[in-house]
């Protein structure tokens, strides 16, 4: 879907901007939407869902939609803000017919008993990870929410927050040299709302497309969402000073378009940042330590006490941190935890492993009691 000039025109007028550019659409969503304009819908991107409900925006403006059409069994299909849907020109109540196929999904894994996964935005382009300096860092938190924008298909960006309450430039350098060596490959950028620092470099960032902003509660994402918007549009309120922890003032995810371009998605602050069939992207944040495994002498080395392995070598000469490692085989193993869950041949692979070990220690507790059993 297009708007262009008439062919009657002696001029040569260019296109007419479509009214939801500006919310990302482009000439590939005018392509796969082209089927449900055949039928009469409305293309509009969700900014907001509640409880069944969604805020659509349309070339006509936000729109109520029920999205009872689109709230399959699987939660991972569910409609989610900034999915691009499909929805009817009018009706009381109107409904979301449909949505375009996702081209990324940031998706995490519940608390539930069950192991469902639930998918926090969706065609994002850059997931901006709000990291606070007014509490110590806790790289094992950054390098997983790093597992899962690198598995959802975004560009991650770290921020450090709150860059004022870090005077000495000196403590500042080396608390960004330990982000980014929890972060290789990824840009870390030093932010304070207060002071204005920063915060240009990240409005040029997000003008490029769609970001999501995330992060636990009392990161500042709030305030780092109202300095690009140019107005105090979200709540906030102070981390308190006895852990730096903050309330949920953000209790939904919404879309927003910004001043300078492109549209920012923020999110509650999260709990819990279970990973969610990540492997890919954990590899991806622990690409030094994937490098080292390549000269493994074996190919299903486990980096845990084999000869020639080139991983544990690694950590003996210093070039690689033991905190590096143990973060990855943390991650790996509950990665691997929760697709077993839905997998079942690879819990018949896990429970094989298990038998195997546990058959060896026997033999090798056996043997060195003479055979004794």
């Amino acid at each position: 879907m297009s708007f262009s000039s008439s062919g009657s025109s002696s001029t040569h007028a260019s296109a007419a901007p479509h009214p939801l550019a500006a919310f990302g659409w482009d000439d590939a969503w005018a392509a796969a939407f082209a089927p449900y304009e055949a039928q009469g819908l409305l293309p509009g991107r969700v900014v907001r869902v509640d409880r069944g409900q969604c805020d659509v925006m349309t070339a006509d403006g936000v729109v109520r939609a029920d999205s009872a059409f689109v709230t399959p069994q699987d939660p991972l299909r569910v409609i989610c803000t900034g999915d691009w849907a499909a929805v009817e020109p009018a009706g009381n109540p109107r409904y979301v017919k449909a949505y375009l196929p996702r081209r990324t999904a940031f998706v995490r894994s519940t608390s539930s008993q069950r192991s469902e996964g639930q998918i926090l935005a969706a065609n994002v382009d850059h997931a901006v990870i709000a990291v606070s300096l007014a509490v110590e860092l806790d790289l094992g938190r950054i390098e997983r929410f790093l597992a899962l924008a690198w598995e959802s298909g975004a560009q991650p960006l770290v921020v450090l927050t709150k860059a004022d309450l870090v005077p000495d430039p000196t403590v500042l350098a080396h608390l960004v040299r330990d982000v980014e060596t929890a972060a290789p490959g990824v840009p870390v950028l030093t932010v304070s709302s207060l002071t204005g620092e920063g915060t240009d470099v990240l409005a040029a960032v997000a003008s490029g497309g769609t970001s999501v902003l995330l992060g636990v509660s009392g990161a500042g994402k709030s305030t780092l969402a109202n300095a690009l918007l140019g107005a105090d549009v979200m709540e906030v309120q102070e981390a308190r000073e006895v852990d730096g922890k903050g309330r949920h003032t953000t209790t939904t995810r919404n879309l927003l378009a910004l001043p300078g371009g492109g549209v920012l998605i923020d999110t509650p602050g999260l709990r819990g940042v279970g990973l969610w069939d990540a492997a890919a992207g954990v590899g991806q944040v622990f690409s030094e330590i994937e490098d080292y495994a390549a000269d493994c002498r074996f190919h299903d080395c486990a980096h845990v006490a084999e000869p020639g392995c080139a991983v544990l070598a690694a950590v003996e000469s210093g070039a690689l941190a033991e905190r590096r490692l143990q973060s990855y085989r943390k991650l790996l193993r509950e990665n691997q935890r929760i697709v077993a869950k839905t997998d079942a041949r690879l819990r018949s692979e896990i429970r094989r492993d298990w038998r195997l070990k546990s058959a060896e220690g026997r033999a090798n507790f056996s043997a060195k009691r003479g055979g004794r059993v």
